[in-house]
């Protein structure tokens, strides 16, 4: 039986578990699930797939309740049966998952354990990590819950074997953290947006250049000039920003709100690209108004050829080994029957026709 990631068969496989809790069991991604064969299915497109995304479990889910989320704790139904970017998460039994991951180990570029917020959270991710160590030696992150964490804690990942740490901070200025992570009417755990920074810096001093990110979240009523104040801050630092485009999660409070259009989600890609790799300032870029980009001040051959590059459009991830992407999470920000929004592979030459058309480079660049 096959089928496309995020159109998963209703089927539980051997050692798939219901009603376990971490650490002894583990939610794995669909996809994290096809690529180490506990389940069937087929990619949209063929390409590489070795990053494995796992999620903690709990009965009580996570403590937090976020607007977007599909793991929030007011969104309807049990834990188990919530949706997480918009894909099923199967649980595993944890032995069983890194016996697995063993065997696959050549296959595999980049493992990534997601914490949610929970008492249990750090010592839970703790003991994976360890299992894990002891048997895998593939680069492994985590993407932490920062209300659970402290500098000492964040030290004990990295002697554990932790390489990078992830902060979903998802919005990027404090008044859309403010309504959209600590608007909790049903009393799930508040979140600070100084907390979170906090943890980013603490992060950045024990982990060092380069080996912490931060997950920033396109359509949460952010503007481009908002956006592209958080990647200059962030390359300052020297920690990466991850993009994500808003995906609505069905009966999440903002499950009928609007994902952005296709061609602002692809200006800000590319505009990120610039800011990161190819040092483009503040005065590189005009913004109208109401802070949306309307024009990359430059070159028009330079911009040109980082759009040919393709890889402003492709999934970011944390790197494998040798620096080559690690983590390609397909389908988080777009839906299996969507077109893509971020590639978890090189865009062809007919993928970067398409791009071209949706940036509408002719209106976008101001040759200097």
């Amino acid at each position: 039986m096959t089928t496309t990631v995020g159109v998963e068969p209703k089927f539980r496989p051997r050692r798939e578990i219901v009603g376990g809790t971490s650490p002894e069991y583990v939610r794995i991604s669909a996809a994290s699930a096809m690529a180490l064969s506990f389940r069937s299915g087929r990619f949209s497109r063929d390409f590489a797939f070795g990053g494995i995304n796992l999620l903690l479990n709990y009965e009580d889910g996570c403590r937090s309740d976020c607007s977007y989320c599909g793991l929030a704790r007011t969104r309807p139904g049990s834990y188990e049966d919530k949706s997480f970017i918009r894909v099923e998460w199967p649980l595993i039994e944890t032995d069983v998952l890194v016996d697995r991951m063993a065997e696959k180990a050549e296959t595999l570029t980049r493992l990534c354990i997601s914490m949610v917020t929970s008492p249990f959270a750090y010592r839970d991710t703790l003991e994976i990590t360890k299992r894990i160590r002891r048997k895998v030696t593939t680069p492994l992150s985590i993407l932490v819950a920062p209300p659970t964490l402290n500098r000492t804690k964040l030290e004990g990942f990295a002697e554990a074997g932790v390489d990078m740490i992830g902060i979903g901070l998802d919005a990027v200025t404090e008044e859309l953290f403010s309504k959209h992570r600590t608007d909790v009417p049903a009393g799930g755990a508040g979140l600070s947006w100084d907390k979170y920074w906090s943890v980013v810096r603490d992060s950045r001093e024990i982990f060092g250049p380069w080996k912490v990110n931060c997950h920033t979240v396109v359509g949460l009523g952010e503007t481009d000039e908002d956006l592209l104040e958080i990647f200059w801050r962030l390359a300052w630092m020297e920690v990466f920003a991850y993009l994500f485009c808003f995906n609505p999660e069905p009966d999440s409070r903002l499950g009928e709100a609007p994902k952005s259009t296709i061609r602002r989600w692809r200006r800000i890609q590319l505009a990120k690209r610039l800011v990161e790799e190819h040092g483009y300032s503040r005065g590189d870029f005009d913004f109208d108004a109401s802070g949306a980009l309307i024009g990359i001040r430059g070159a028009r051959v330079a911009v040109e050829d980082v759009v040919d590059e393709g890889i402003a459009f492709m999934t970011n991830g944390c790197p494998g080994e040798s620096g080559e992407p690690g983590c390609t999470r397909p389908y988080g920000s777009y839906r299996p029957s969507e077109q893509f929004r971020d590639f978890p592979f090189m865009p062809d030459v007919v993928d970067l026709a398409a791009i071209r058309g949706e940036l509408d480079l002719g209106q976008l660049i101001t040759e200097e």
